[in-house]
């Protein structure tokens, strides 16, 4: 299948035709048979419906792709590999809302580890996904189905979730692309809680740069999820690197692996960065917590009413993984917190040290019989260097790193504190040998909104959104189509006046007026012209002065449009008036 910028060349050439796209979709579906990937297949003609009414010029125009089971999408039942809990939501997640605005082509819903909890692929009722690289391997999970979705080219991307490594564990078992974002930058809202306050979506795709592509529309705070939250990409650079590597690092006796690692540093430096040893101690302590300690609970939290009702429903594993959460004390809980901020306390002088650290994504890889052989224990095995992401804040790109000389797959990941998304796609790309669109040379920058000359810069201008146009707001949809990217929150200068026009605020600058809450998006200059002939009387785009000083590009209103409307200018944000409002 070809990646994304394939399909887009052939579209317009002529070569490829996206119903075509989409027949072969379907046409290797079938020629794999059953092969455990899939949980809920949507008919094509319904796909082929889809497409007729998209518009060409969608930045993911008709590239197919899947989403693993407990995401929710409308009218498809969403059963988290236990067919006894399945349901139909009457919403859809807003990250696949962002998709499928942006054109994307949704297949079907991808097998999984019951209730995501696992590493293997091996713990549904629908059957173990198989590694396409290695008969008989293990593909990896929790997200099985959508790696494996991707590896066999069955479609260009799909989406995970990864509360312990779930998104980059297949990935090192498949030869696929896992990018685990910041946790909270893409909404969570319509996941299945795994471990609510650890997880979040992942993407699976055949390169950085496509999954890079995928986040930059999925990536957004939504004001109806409490664990999203506003952080920057920051921006891919291909310069050199301070890299941290395991001072020791762990094989479980694999020698092969052990060999095919040592070679990915000789060739990280060989890329011309700099390699630091790093004791992973700390790292793999906080890992430790999220099945040693209060976290099992967690995963309990989410779903523990149905496991009581219903023991003889689930997978035997996942039902003795889960039980051990019915153990754990009030006191456990804050004895475990107490333990994991000692443990990013002496973690956090690391990054004073480095950019970003490079592990193996796993120590070594299981057979669909071994693993059945001690499932809870070489569960354990594969989550050696994943299960601490989560607890200590990271993002994380997990990455092929070739054939260990037994033949079997190796992966590396890297992870950086959160925010520095963009930074890992470039240094992810770099190793694998992708050159990103984009400028080649932006440093990366702590978290911080994006400023006017520095979008400018990458040749993109930056928009202040007032209301409608907000993340999880009714025409987000649009403004994500145009590859829009989120920036972060920030305030105007304290001249504005914000008033309720109905479905959408008008924000007027006045004398004695207040500050207003604004979202920040950048995007190309073109699109930004496209997004203009789409305002309607009396708004438009003007020149926006933020409380900083800066001055971007912004929605403004004509003033006799408020004569009578009322002042919300109190509120502070839209959002804040719409809660109010609806109380």
């Amino acid at each position: 299948m070809p990646v994304f910028a394939d399909l887009h060349g052939g579209y317009r050439t002529g070569a490829l035709r996206p119903s075509d796209v989409v027949a072969e979709t379907y046409r290797r579906i079938k020629e794999r048979g059953d092969d455990g990937v899939w949980i809920t297949l949507r008919q094509e003609a319904d796909v082929q419906a889809d497409l007729a009414r998209l518009d060409p010029a969608l930045p993911l125009y008709g590239v197919p792709f899947a989403v693993k089971d407990n995401i929710d999408v409308a009218g498809m039942p969403t059963t988290a590999a236990c067919p006894a809990f399945a349901y139909r939501p009457g919403r859809t997640a807003p990250l696949v809302e962002r998709l499928l605005a942006a054109g994307a082509l949704l297949v079907g819903k991808t097998n999984l580890d019951q209730f995501a909890t696992g590493l293997s692929g091996s713990r549904s009722p629908y059957g173990a996904c198989e590694s396409p690289l290695v008969p008989g391997l293990i593909s990896g999970g929790s997200s099985s189905g959508s790696a494996v979705a991707v590896a066999a080219g069955l479609v260009p991307f799909a989406i995970g979730t990864d509360t312990a490594g779930s998104g980059r564990v297949p990935a090192a078992l498949t030869g696929t692309v896992g990018l685990k974002p910041s946790r909270g930058l893409v909404p969570s809202l319509g996941i299945l809680p795994a471990c609510a306050s650890l997880d979040c979506a992942s993407v699976f795709a055949a390169s950085v740069g496509d999954a890079l592509a995928v986040l930059r529309l999925i990536a957004g705070p939504h004001p109806d999820d409490p664990w999203s939250r506003a952080l920057p990409l920051g921006r891919p650079g291909s310069g050199p690197r301070r890299v941290g590597v395991p001072r020791a690092a762990g094989f479980h006796g694999d020698g092969p692996a052990e060999a095919a690692f040592a070679g990915v540093v000789e060739r990280l430096e060989q890329l011309g960065h700099t390699t630091v040893p790093v004791d992973l101690a700390p790292f793999l302590a906080a890992g430790s917590l999220l099945y040693e300690g209060p976290w099992v609970a967690e995963r309990l939290a989410g779903v523990g009413d149905f496991v009581r009702r219903h023991p003889h429903d689930l997978h035997p594993v996942t039902r003795e993984v889960l039980s051990t959460g019915e153990g754990v004390s009030g006191v456990d809980v804050f004895r475990g917190l107490r333990r994991l901020q000692e443990l990013r306390a002496a973690v956090a002088p690391v990054w004073a040290e480095i950019d970003a650290l490079m592990v193996p994504t796993v120590p070594t890889t299981f057979t669909l019989a071994e693993m059945a052989e001690d499932p809870v224990g070489r569960n354990s095995v594969l989550g050696h260097y994943t299960t601490f992401a989560n607890l200590l804040d990271l993002a994380a790109v997990a990455v092929p790193g070739g054939l260990t000389t037994s033949g079997r797959p190796h992966g590396v990941t890297f992870l950086a504190p959160a925010g520095a998304d963009g930074l890992l796609a470039g240094l992810a790309a770099g190793f694998t040998g992708e050159r990103l669109d984009g400028p080649a040379e932006v440093p990366y920058e702590p978290p911080a909104v994006s400023g006017t000359a520095e979008a400018e810069a990458g040749g993109r201008v930056v928009l202040a959104v007032v209301g409608a146009h907000r993340t999880g707001q009714p025409l987000h949809p649009h403004l994500a189509a145009l590859g829009a990217v989120c920036a972060g929150l920030t305030r105007t200068a304290p001249v504005y006046r914000m008033y309720d026009l109905g479905d959408r605020p008008g924000l007027v600058r006045e004398a004695g007026g207040g500050t207003v809450e604004v979202e920040l998006h950048e995007l190309a200059p073109a699109a930004l012209g496209e997004l203009l002939v789409t305002i309607p009387a009396p708004l438009g785009l003007g020149t926006l002065e933020l409380a900083d000083g800066r001055r971007v590009h912004g929605f403004l209103c004509e003033s006799y449009a408020v004569a009578s409307a009322r002042d919300i200018t109190a509120y502070a944000s839209w959002p804040a008036y719409l809660a109010a409002r609806h109380a």
